[in-house]
């Protein structure tokens, strides 16, 4: 899943950043509103985190702005630990949730994983490719009734994938899915954990549902 987290107080955006990484999510910093305001509309998310007090453009503006312009990736914004104001107004630019500061990363969390439940709009709160169901709430996935137990980074690429089920997803799609905005590494890497996924809920099944297209990418098809 991926998450772009709009902070200035960048030593909190960094330990933010690098506890959601360890659970599986792929976190794209921004320090400034209009930097922010940039990359979520230039790329897709699966949930924004907002600091209301932000230098350039202020996470209202930020919230409302995008909310305009049609983009409805559900929204966390921060407030100030008695901002009651805060609060309402946050809510009324469009914003799905709010958390105040200084605040738990135990309700963060937990407070993102049910927002990447309820999805934006017309955004299903599973995604089923025949019988493999996937959760990305919970990050739980199951082929029929028998669970499969996946790295975070594994259910990332499969997250990617069954999102467009029957489609071919590039590696470099698949690489801006599930790897922030800044990896600069082998991208290669996807097909190490394409052949994990293989292992994992195809082989055991005796399955071929996870596809290599040559030249083009990678397509995960119902049966």
């Amino acid at each position: 899943m991926r998450l772009l987290l709009v902070e200035d107080e960048k030593r909190l955006a960094e330990l933010v950043k690098g506890g959601l990484a360890g659970e599986g999510f792929a976190v794209d910093l921004a320090h400034d509103g209009r930097d922010g305001l940039w990359m979520a509309m230039e790329n897709p998310y699966d949930v924004i985190v907002l600091d209301v007090m932000l230098p350039r453009l202020n996470g209202y503006k930020v919230c409302a702005r995008l909310r305009e312009a049609g983009n409805w990736t559900p929204i966390m914004m921060l407030t100030a630990k008695d901002g009651i104001h805060d609060e309402a107004e946050a809510l009324d630019t469009g914003a799905d949730d709010y958390l105040a500061k200084p605040f738990s990363y135990v309700v963060l969390l937990a407070r993102l994983r049910a927002l990447v439940r309820r999805g934006g709009r017309e955004r299903p709160v599973t995604l089923t490719v025949g019988d493999l169901v996937i959760d990305p709430a919970g990050l739980r996935c199951r082929r029929g009734a028998v669970e499969i137990s996946l790295t975070p980074k594994e259910f990332a690429v499969l997250h990617g994938l069954a999102r467009r089920p029957g489609e071919v997803v590039s590696k470099s799609e698949l690489l801006a899915q599930a790897w922030d905005f800044g990896y600069d590494g082998d991208p290669n890497i996807v097909e190490v954990y394409v052949s994990a996924l293989r292992r994992k809920i195809d082989q055991p099944f005796g399955r071929s549902t996870l596809v290599t297209v040559r030249g083009a990418g990678y397509r995960l098809e119902a049966s």
